[in-house]
């Protein structure tokens, strides 16, 4: 069956890079390739309230087989195997994509379809809403589940998975085996390697070959799939090519359907809020689930772990920047902290932390900081550092502002007009970060190694 997360990397993608796209005349094209439908009279009366100034797309993965989706088997009727709630917190701050699993047990509401049919309020697993009612009803009973306000949806079948992958020239992977799967026309070579199209697909729908088999072993496979789609489609290299960057947009615009609602305005809004998003700041989480005591092969929510995750992403609003706290001056003489524009900074890593320097510079570069350096000590730190050479004191104060709690101080070795972050094992926390949504037990960043376990 067709359980694609694959097609979250497009929907969220497409927000990410298209903040490297200002000229009307691209959006235009892009905007008139994209197919759209109207939901709002099939959503229902009784829906959560919005409470802030998040962002929240339903993303599904739909198995139909019609067009050039028929090579890939028989299926009666159409179901959306793959659901997840992309999240994104006031002004890009943060994203997190939570997974659904196919087979949770929930009670879904009332949906009505297209041809105005009502299908009754039932209990059953969660991919049958889309068959109950389409994106609408899927819509509907990810609200009543979660109590989080949901603003547009966007789908993609197979065809249009295997045009964004390949428009992004193949997507990175880390292989535990060989494979050989011929029902899912896969064949892998052990080891980090790049698919495209047909391989890309196979590795994503493909269930026995790899892991134990089960949909939740599956879903954090594919996580990993989704994080590498969003880290190449952020590379630099991506967004300094105005060739690649529509090539890339223009395979996104023909593979999805989203609701009417989702204009070209909105679009450009959505895009201008997340300029500052990177890699690091994207993360894919599954809901947490327990055994249905009923059916062995079924999931149920984990009420207990699943209620705080929801309650977090409904309450999620940006903390206010507090008014910067004066650093103590080294002496009577010390300047007046400068623009972080005029802060050159090189962050080191002084922990077993992997990725923590480049995370923190990515932050620091999105605060308009110049980091001209990102590095790994030779031995641990146990305590974070700021340190800065002949003339740099303001600039250490302007650092110090955006990390508190770490007293810039004068080191010889510096280079004259440089600081330096040593980042220890009390981290390194900027002033005003979000950090409302809690971290989730097997989350997978979109910064990460490939190859690295979960």
């Amino acid at each position: 069956m067709w359980r694609v997360l694959g097609w979250l990397s497009i929907g969220l993608s497409v927000v990410l890079v298209a903040a490297s796209l200002t000229a009307y005349g691209f959006w235009r094209r892009l905007d008139g390739q994209i197919a759209r439908e109207n939901v709002d009279g099939r959503l229902g009366d009784d829906r959560p309230e919005k409470l802030n100034n998040s962002l929240n797309i339903l993303l599904m993965g739909s198995d139909s087989r019609a067009g050039e989706n028929s090579r890939y088997g028989e299926e009666s009727g159409q179901r959306s195997d793959t659901t997840i709630l992309l999240h994104i917190s006031p002004g890009g701050e943060s994203a997190i994509g939570i997974s659904f699993p196919r087979d949770s047990m929930v009670q879904m509401p009332s949906c009505e379809k297209k041809n105005g049919a009502v299908i009754p309020a039932q209990f059953g697993m969660i991919n049958a809403a889309f068959s109950n009612g389409g994106p609408a009803c899927t819509w509907k009973t990810i609200e009543s589940l979660t109590r989080v306000h949901i603003d547009h949806y966007v789908e993609v079948d197979f065809s249009g998975f295997k045009r964004v992958v390949d428009a992004l020239d193949g997507v990175e992977i880390c292989v535990p085996h060989r494979i050989d799967d011929p029902k899912a026309e896969l064949h892998l070579k052990k080891g980090r390697q790049t698919v495209q199209g047909e391989q890309a697909l196979g590795y994503v729908r493909t269930r026995y070959v790899l892991n134990d088999g089960s949909d939740l072993e599956r879903i954090k496979r594919q996580q990993a799939f989704m994080a590498s789609v969003v880290k190449k489609a952020t590379d630099r290299g991506m967004l300094t090519d105005p060739g690649r960057t529509y090539g890339f947009l223009s395979a996104v615009a023909k593979s999805i359907k989203v609701d009417d609602r989702l204009t070209l305005p909105t679009m450009q809004k959505i895009a201008g809020s997340l300029r500052g998003m990177s890699a690091g700041k994207v993360r894919f989480v599954t809901v947490p689930v327990q055994a249905y005591p009923q059916d062995k092969n079924r999931v149920q929510f984990s009420r207990a772990l699943a209620a705080p995750l929801f309650q977090a992403v409904r309450e999620d609003n940006k903390l206010p920047e507090p008014a910067p706290t004066p650093v103590p001056a080294q002496n009577a003489n010390q300047a007046p902290p400068v623009p972080p524009a005029q802060v050159r900074v090189g962050v080191f890593n002084g922990t077993h932390t992997p990725g923590l320097a480049q995370r923190t510079a990515d932050q620091l570069t999105e605060r308009r900081f110049k980091v001209v350096k990102v590095g790994t000590t030779k031995k641990p730190y146990p305590r974070t550092q700021i340190l800065y050479g002949v003339g740099a004191e303001a600039q250490a104060a302007r650092l110090a502002i955006a990390i508190p709690g770490h007293p810039p101080r004068p080191w010889k070795s510096a280079k004259p007009g440089y600081v330096y972050l040593v980042i220890g094992k009390d981290g390194a926390a900027l002033r005003g970060q979000n950090t409302m949504v809690p971290t989730v037990a097997g989350e997978i960043r979109a910064d990460r190694d490939v190859c690295a376990r979960t």
